[in-house]
């Protein structure tokens, strides 16, 4: 499809910038292996997203430790049910947690597990309600919270760091759905 000037092709007399790209990709990648997944061309403030990401975790492990004290303390009637959404809730946070974690080592950080922290790191806070219905409402709440936080980070991520605003963006709507589960149970109960 290339037009011919004088006999040579229009591809034939340029270069190929692509070619030059994937030369000095090449390069970069011998030149900085240390960096791991970290490539010259990632754009974001790596110290700010690990900061996001080590707070995320925090979150969801408070998630995790609310949702099993829930499982564990929901009592009275029809709280077979909820005790299993609770569990199963408690399953997932714990999945996000672990992506997370796993990310922030893609990234050259550590991930941030100290129990004495992870109260002031959480976006979320550990409630432990007095009935079923307080706990389903603190769910709720904490759902509502992770929502707008991580909301938040993939507007700030935009396309500076793509891979992490789209784990964000997948636990965000898991997030959205316990958001909906939990408003589904305190509908029954109000």
């Amino acid at each position: 499809m290339s037009k011919s000037h004088g006999g040579q092709s229009a591809a034939s007399q340029s270069s190929d910038p692509f070619v030059m790209d994937i030369k000095k990709i090449r390069e970069d990648a011998r030149k900085h292996m240390s960096d791991g997944a970290v490539t010259q061309s990632y754009s974001a403030d790596r110290e700010t997203v690990l900061k996001l990401l080590n707070d995320s975790l925090a979150t969801e492990i408070v998630c995790v430790l609310r949702y099993k004290r829930h499982h564990f303390m929901a009592k009275g009637i029809n709280s077979e049910g909820v005790a299993a959404e609770f569990a199963q809730h408690a399953a997932e946070e714990q999945e996000h947690a672990d992506r997370i974690a796993e990310r922030i080592v893609q990234l050259g950080g550590e991930p941030d597990f100290a129990p004495d922290g992870l109260k002031t790191r959480s976006h979320s806070e550990y409630k432990e309600g007095d009935s079923l219905t307080d706990m389903i409402r603190e769910n709720l709440i904490a759902e509502r919270i992770a929502i707008d936080t991580y909301r938040e980070i993939v507007r700030y991520l935009g396309e500076k760091d793509v891979t992490t605003r789209r784990m964000f963006e997948e636990i965000l709507a898991v997030e959205e759905e316990h958001a909906d589960d939990m408003s589904d149970l305190l509908e029954g109960r109000e």
